[in-house]
């Protein structure tokens, strides 16, 4: 039992959760705030500003996360489409601009489970690296990542209703996404440290 103590005690001191993950997603916010039939290039564009912005310091310095280098990618295609293509051509990034970057992400998050998932990239960078291999370092992270992979899943499916059902857009563009982002961000506020409780207790 000592024994276990002593491998969780970084856990005591350091956090093990998903670290600057929020910053992260705040050029896909950005993008699900602005984006219209009318305004998605103008939000294409604020996303990709922001996601280099957010990004561009760590890119320096070599350090890739998979969810940052998604959203350069993805809002920097999009802004050359509003470019080079007619509106009758990209019609259908128009009608589907925010449920194909919120499926995007859930693909991304949940794909990341198979190899290393996303959160663990922000929570190596505030805790001690041998513990980045423990259980509980690993568990808490496929945890967090299965969540936001869901939270944004949902998103996808709520928005592609906003589509089908445009009387009920206010509830499924607005109300569903920021509810689901409300309780992933309390997940992930809360998870790291309860799990982590319950792992070293005696």
């Amino acid at each position: 039992m000592a024994r276990q103590t002593a491998t969780n005690a970084p856990f005591r001191r350091q956090p093990a959760g998903a670290g600057n993950v929020f910053l992260s997603f705040a050029p896909w916010i950005v993008f699900g705030v602005v984006a219209s039939p009318s305004t998605w290039a103008y939000a294409a564009l604020a996303a990709l500003i922001a996601a280099l912005a957010l990004s561009g310091q760590n890119l320096l310095r070599g350090r890739i996360r998979i969810l940052d280098m998604t959203a350069i990618v993805f809002f920097a295609v999009l802004c050359v489409l509003g470019l080079a293509l007619t509106r009758g051509q990209i019609l259908w990034v128009e009608t589907y601009a925010q449920v194909i970057s919120n499926g995007l992400v859930a693909v991304v998050a949940l794909g990341s489970l198979l190899a290393d998932p996303f959160t663990a990239q922000y929570a190596r960078e505030s805790t001690p690296r041998e513990v980045w291999d423990s259980p509980v370092f690993l568990h808490i992270n496929r945890v967090l990542t299965a969540v936001w992979g869901l939270a944004f899943a949902l998103m996808t499916v709520s928005t592609w209703l906003a589509v089908r059902f445009p009387s009920q857009d206010d509830w499924f563009n607005w109300v569903v996404p920021i509810a689901l982002l409300v309780c992933a961000v309390k997940f992930t506020q809360r998870y790291p440290e309860s799990y982590k409780a319950r792992a070293i207790r005696p």
